[in-house]
């Protein structure tokens, strides 16, 4: 039976493109898997803390060394953790703010992107410990950033590649719209990516 968790961002609960997008994935994804689970995480609706000075300390503390004031620091990270861990694979969907990821998709991953439980390093390097994991993004921007000169400050999409694969998560697809300020070309960017989730499912 596969799991999959959804993770909205966008602090716009109704009229966003994103979540639009998501939702038509979220019904491909179910016709797909009808002995399927989806778990819900909608991060504009339920705010996650950043992390703090008692948190990091946790996050290096050995096992041994654990009291009850860090255990309780670390303890949403832990959740986070365990629910990840425990889903096959994993739907993003994102606006673009400023250039990058809204804050709070980046304080869940500063919550989830933690040494020994999501990736670990050795001599060779940093390696990811997710690896039987993937992931599908679902990203969306009110201008036109492929193949212009603001291409080189949208920094969303690879940031979202990097920081999944440093975790060993492999992204499987990425459905980028586009232009979504535009609105005589919007309905015909959302419905080639709904085509383009359709074909993703026939893979």
């Amino acid at each position: 039976m596969k799991k999959l968790l959804r993770l909205d961002c966008s602090s716009r609960i109704s009229g966003s493109h994103s979540r639009e997008l998501a939702d038509y994935f979220e019904k491909r994804w179910i016709s797909e898997n009808p002995n399927g689970i989806v778990i819900r995480r909608d991060l504009a609706k339920e705010q996650l803390p950043h992390i703090q000075n008692n948190t990091i300390e946790g996050f290096y503390t050995p096992d041994k060394y654990i009291t009850p004031e860090i255990k309780e620091a670390t303890a949403l990270s832990d959740q986070l953790i365990s629910e990840l861990k425990s889903v096959d694979e994993i739907l993003i969907n994102s606006p673009l703010y400023n250039l990058n990821v809204p804050s709070n998709l980046k304080a869940y991953l500063d919550q989830t992107v933690r040494i020994g439980h999501t990736f670990n390093i050795n001599e060779s390097g940093y390696y990811g410990l997710l690896e039987n994991k993937i992931a599908y993004l679902i990203t969306a921007k009110g201008g036109i950033y492929k193949g212009t000169p603001m291409e080189q400050f949208h920094f969303q999409e690879p940031y979202l590649r990097a920081i999944l694969g440093h975790m060993g998560i492999k992204t499987q697809e990425l459905f980028s719209l586009e232009g979504a300020s535009d609105s005589e070309a919007i309905e015909h960017n959302k419905l080639r990516l709904r085509n383009n989730i359709d074909q993703s499912f026939k893979k």
